[in-house]
């Protein structure tokens, strides 16, 4: 469970929102009007999200109709910037174009005067809500897409590797299996889902799994005569499995028919 906060931040005035604790809908709370102060209302922002245990903090981002950027975007990135220094909370933004103007629509469709201070409170807080709603969805679909992905690559054993550098690629576990005392890794580049059975063999990259458990590595093999020996040792293993593997499948075919 956790509180997240949400802003929508004017030059006058900054709607404020909160999600329930499991996140699932978005509650305009108040509207924090601002003192001049450019420290003294950053520091009064992060206090208000601090004070109510957020976890985290969402920024709505204005935009132009167009998505480009205006004066009123690094206003806010600046605000947003100052806050990040004053809190420990990650801090996001949230594309907030059209949730100034789809509250002011509510609002009407509810009879709300605009002539009235509280009309004004009143949008800019539920402008917040629109923010931080967007967010949520954002972030449940983001997580089921996350989810989906486990659930593909654990079903089709598949890891992803990064070098050095934070490239990463994604592969298929073929095996795992012993050479000479040491562990290596068959694997092969993932397959793309529009590729058939019938394309050519894949290429088959070899690993030498190096470390203690849970702190494992992957090393490419630079000694292409032992390389040649690992591979061959992969081939000569990989066979016994596939003959294992089919045998066994007769047997129980043999089971079935007895």
């Amino acid at each position: 469970m956790e509180v997240i906060a949400a802003f929508d931040i004017g030059d006058r005035r900054i709607g404020v929102a909160f999600s329930d604790p499991f996140g699932e809908y978005a509650i305009p709370s108040d509207t924090y009007f601002r003192t001049g102060n450019f420290n003294e209302d950053v520091r009064a922002i992060a206090a208000l999200a601090e004070g109510r245990g957020a976890s985290r903090i969402v920024c709505g981002l204005p935009f132009n109709a167009d998505g480009t950027e205006s004066g009123q975007t690094q206003k806010t990135r600046r605000f947003v910037a100052a806050l990040q220094e004053m809190t420990s909370l990650p801090v996001e933004f949230e594309d907030e174009r059209y949730t100034t103007r789809a509250a002011r629509n509510d609002l009407n469709a509810m009879g709300i005067s605009a002539k009235k201070d509280k009309k004004k409170k009143a949008v800019d807080s539920l402008a917040a809500a629109y923010i931080l709603e967007s967010w949520l969805a954002r972030a449940k679909k983001e997580l089921k897409m996350k989810e989906e992905r486990e659930d593909y690559d654990e079903e089709n054993n598949v890891v992803e590797l990064v070098d050095e550098e934070g490239n990463k690629d994604r592969f298929e576990h073929i095996m795992t299996f012993e050479y000479k005392g040491e562990w290596y890794a068959a694997l092969t580049p993932e397959r793309e889902a529009e590729e058939s059975e019938e394309e050519e063999d894949d290429e088959i990259a070899i690993f030498h799994i190096v470390g203690e458990e849970d702190e494992e590595t992957l090393e490419q093999l630079e000694d292409e005569a032992l390389l040649d020996e690992v591979f061959a040792e992969f081939c000569r293993q990989y066979e016994d499995f596939e003959d294992a593997d089919e045998a066994a499948m007769l047997d129980s075919d043999g089971d079935d028919e007895e």
